[in-house]
């Protein structure tokens, strides 16, 4: 179902938005009349994206960007303002990890995990935010994972990432409540994407979880576009500071 209050019109930069989940999402945001900033490492990828969008009657810009380098973030996220106005919502759907034992990795390897995973968000965030303060008003969503909220083996360094990214975000939402933005958190369980894939090149890790799993399949990409797009919509108004699993009932919180 389309017609979401308030998110036709609204510029939405989408970070990660050359596959998985983060495109599932701007595709859908999209469909929704979003104004779409696609912004990825991949830029062929992120223009794929750009181009089924505006394939279909929508409004799409794409950036190439590393997150983690902030002063390639503020290029892109100023493009992206001069190419469709003032900026509305911001998705951080961005993420890398390397599966391996805490004690089987190395520095170099928490760096570059740490680097996507914790300062990127911050980067595209810190520069998205304060544009949104100068406006009054913003939607901030960002994907976490449930390995931060649980721990997830071979992930210890991601999932300290993405439990950093929940603190991150509550604590936002406290300080720019009154600047009428909204900041909320959805926390993916595991999901069939080609970076699960490649951690899984077997298959025996996706049929245990599908079997430990309540609704008995791993999550799909398009599983979550519609609350993403419902939190970046006016239906969330007064909603913030929320973290959302979405993983067929494998976690569960009150």
């Amino acid at each position: 179902m389309t017609g979401l209050v308030g998110l036709a019109g609204r510029s939405v930069l989408v970070t990660g938005a050359a596959s998985g989940i983060a495109k599932a999402i701007a595709l859908r945001l999209g469909e929704e009349r979003a104004v779409v900033g696609a912004v990825d490492l991949d830029e062929a990828g992120a223009a794929r994206t750009v181009s089924e969008i505006t394939g279909a009657g929508g409004r799409a810009h794409a950036y190439a960007a590393d997150i983690a380098d902030g002063e390639a973030v503020e290029r892109a996220v100023a493009a992206f303002e001069r190419d469709a106005g003032a900026i509305g919502g911001l998705v951080n759907g961005a993420g890398w990890d390397l599966a391996a034992n805490f004690l089987d990795t190395v520095p170099s390897d928490w760096r570059r995990i740490i680097d996507v995973n914790l300062y990127g968000p911050l980067h595209v965030t810190r520069s998205v935010l304060r544009r949104m303060v100068a406006a009054g008003a913003g939607r901030i969503v960002s994907l976490t994972s449930d390995a931060g909220r649980v721990g997830s083996s071979g992930e210890s360094v991601y999932a300290a990432c993405k439990g950093g990214i929940v603190a991150f975000s509550k604590s936002i939402a406290r300080e720019h409540a009154r600047d009428g933005i909204a900041v909320n958190v959805v926390s993916p369980g595991p999901t069939d994407t080609p970076l699960f894939a490649s951690f899984d090149p077997s298959g025996k890790l996706a049929a245990a979880l599908e079997r430990a799993i309540p609704m008995r399949r791993l999550a799909r990409p398009s599983d979550y576009p519609g609350l993403v797009a419902f939190l970046l919509s006016d239906e969330a108004v007064f909603i913030t500071g929320q973290t959302i699993s979405v993983s067929g009932g494998l976690t569960m919180h009150g």
